[in-house]
């Protein structure tokens, strides 16, 4: 982790028919840093990540991407510039096997004719093998996708988005649904990435925020609560009674 700031929003706002989603909210990331963000259900947290990869635009405030200015981009240009986002719900090419999920995810530039003649370099191919084995499918790289695991499904989603080379992700509920076992990897996992890029990480399940030993950001009514280390928050009576006491 380093101080340097790599990700800012500063009195973000956006209102759904009246409803405040997020009310003035400032919120820093720095390179290289994991950062976890919980709080109830309407706090916020999926607004947030909708503002940052601009899938929503906010009615006021600023947010900034190293030298970008976020809200002035669209979604793909705001991917393109290299911020991920992984949804709950893993999305992979179910049909196609292990390793073309994420040969078809990989940054390149691909027209119609280029893409008749694709072929892969050894670097390719090596980034490729490398991706499997930190997202712990290496021995099923010839498997179709759709016969993973719930769990391995989410890893190879994580994978796809690390063959676009991101300096940050930001990842929604990354264990809901998974064994234990599989969460313990997925940690392992996220704190690999973090030495490389920015993690933000939106999570319910306080086990595993503990297991990534990160600073916490707790969200309530679209702003900041409160932040710290998780036994801060926990222990934070505010937390409490919005979110933890529930």
């Amino acid at each position: 982790m380093t101080t340097e700031t790599l990700l800012y929003l500063e009195g973000v706002s956006v209102s759904f028919d009246g409803f405040k989603a997020l009310n003035n909210l400032n919120l820093d990331v720095g390179t290289r840093e994991m950062r976890a963000i919980i709080g109830p259900n309407g706090a916020g947290k999926t607004t947030m990540m909708d503002v940052i990869t601009g899938k929503t635009k906010p009615d006021e405030g600023r947010v900034s991407f190293g030298d970008y200015a976020l809200t002035s981009m669209d979604e793909t240009a705001i991917a393109n510039i290299g911020i991920g986002r992984k949804f709950q719900k893993p999305t992979v090419f179910e049909s196609h096997k292990v390793w073309d999920n994420l040969e078809l995810a990989m940054k390149a530039k691909r027209s119609a004719f280029t893409s008749l003649r694709w072929k892969l370099q050894d670097g390719q191919r090596a980034l490729i093998s490398d991706t499997l084995q930190r997202i712990n499918l290496a021995s099923s790289a010839q498997q179709l996708a759709g016969s993973l695991s719930h769990g391995q499904k989410q890893w190879l989603e994580i994978g796809m988005l690390l063959m676009q080379q991101p300096q940050l992700l930001l990842v929604d509920e990354p264990v809901a649904g998974m064994t234990d076992a599989e969460t313990e990897k997925t940690a392992m996992l996220l704190k690999d990435i973090s030495q490389h890029a920015a993690v933000v990480v939106v999570e319910h399940d306080m086990d595993f925020i503990r297991a990534l030993d990160v600073r916490v950001t707790v969200l309530h009514e679209g702003s900041v609560l409160a932040e710290g280390n998780l036994d801060a928050v926990q222990n934070n009576q505010r937390v409490i009674d919005v979110y933890l006491g529930r």
